[in-house]
């Protein structure tokens, strides 16, 4: 077990190191992105937890699983955009579209307002 944790993935060998200080502003936006799916967890479970009139129960459990799922999705996504960034910054390539900035935006948008129309329907 401790082989696997401690084994670097390959491309880490490739290219060469970039600036130190472009690598930590980008493990500063991994954290970020791991601070938000942990903010779309913490408030899946307060929705579930503090407000249950809401909304009928299907309808609030269907929301909640989707911000999980949103979270979960983002936290993966999170490391995936890191290790991008950082190969190409070894190889000297244009950073990739981050095309979870768009994704996020339309689902973040789309659950606010189903939230907002169940606030304003709750009796």
């Amino acid at each position: 077990m401790k082989k696997l944790l401690t084994k670097e993935p390959s491309w880490r060998r490739e290219g060469e190191m970039p600036d130190y200080r472009f690598s930590l502003a980008n493990e500063r936006t991994f954290l970020a992105w791991i601070r938000t799916a942990l903010a779309i967890i913490a408030g899946t479970i307060a929705v579930d937890q503090l407000t249950p009139e809401i909304a009928p129960p299907p309808v609030r459990i269907a929301l909640c699983l989707l911000l999980a799922v949103v979270g979960a999705l983002l936290a993966v996504e999170a490391y995936r955009r890191w290790a991008m960034q950082e190969q190409a910054m070894r190889a000297k390539r244009e950073l990739p579209h981050a095309w979870l900035l768009i994704a996020m935006t339309a689902v973040v948008t789309a659950v606010a307002l189903a939230f907002g129309v169940l606030i304003i329907l709750a009796p």
